[in-house]
């Protein structure tokens, strides 16, 4: 019985330990770190091999599920799961390639501001700093059970939301010319 009780409490420490603020800290540094090393010095030239490496460090941690969620709003209830699954692939292969379109942003110096948990919840604040330029990049990120992961759910940069332009764009695309023609239109895209 004892033995049992030990073991509940160190795998419940252990549980609670992957959702402070130290493991998302130790997260986010291996993600910029894996990343610094590949981009190399300023200059370097990317074989596909590589550049793929990247776009999946870079992208790794995101919930592309959450934020397709996020921007469609109730279209998304409406969707089956095989038409939601459909979305999310265009959707991320979007985001995954606009990734490495200014890579020079992944050499700045990060500075952790706070990290806040709430829970399954967390909101971590930073200033990114590449050529004295400071810009404030902010992550809302969410642990997953199934994975014991956190995963970022949206990204601000500049006091802009990733997810929230998203959001917009697709909205009104809705609005003016409905949900086929959004997927269309990001089908085009994620086939370019």
């Amino acid at each position: 019985m004892y033995l049992l009780a030990v073991l509940f409490i160190s795998s419940s420490m252990s549980v609670a330990a992957q959702r402070d603020s130290t493991a998302i800290r130790n997260l986010l540094d291996q993600r910029d770190q894996q990343i610094k090393e590949l981009l190399g010095p300023k200059g370097t030239e990317y074989t596909p091999e590589k550049r793929q490496k990247l776009k999946d460090i870079i992208n790794g941690v995101i919930d592309y599920s959450a934020m397709a969620e996020h921007a469609l709003q109730e279209t998304y209830d409406t969707l089956s799961s095989t038409e939601r699954q459909e979305f999310i692939d265009y959707f991320s292969t979007i985001i995954r390639d606009q990734s490495l379109n200014k890579l020079d942003i992944y050499r700045a110096d990060v500075l952790y501001n706070t990290i806040r948990v709430n829970g399954d919840s967390a909101r971590v604040n930073t200033i990114a700093i590449l050529e004295n330029v400071r810009t404030p990049v902010s992550y809302d990120m969410f642990f997953l059970d199934e994975s014991q992961q956190w995963v970022i759910t949206d990204m601000t940069i500049d006091d802009v939301s990733t997810a929230d332009s998203y959001r917009r764009q697709f909205q009104n695309i809705i609005r003016k010319r409905g949900y086929d023609y959004l997927l269309d239109t990001l089908k085009k895209r994620a086939a370019k």
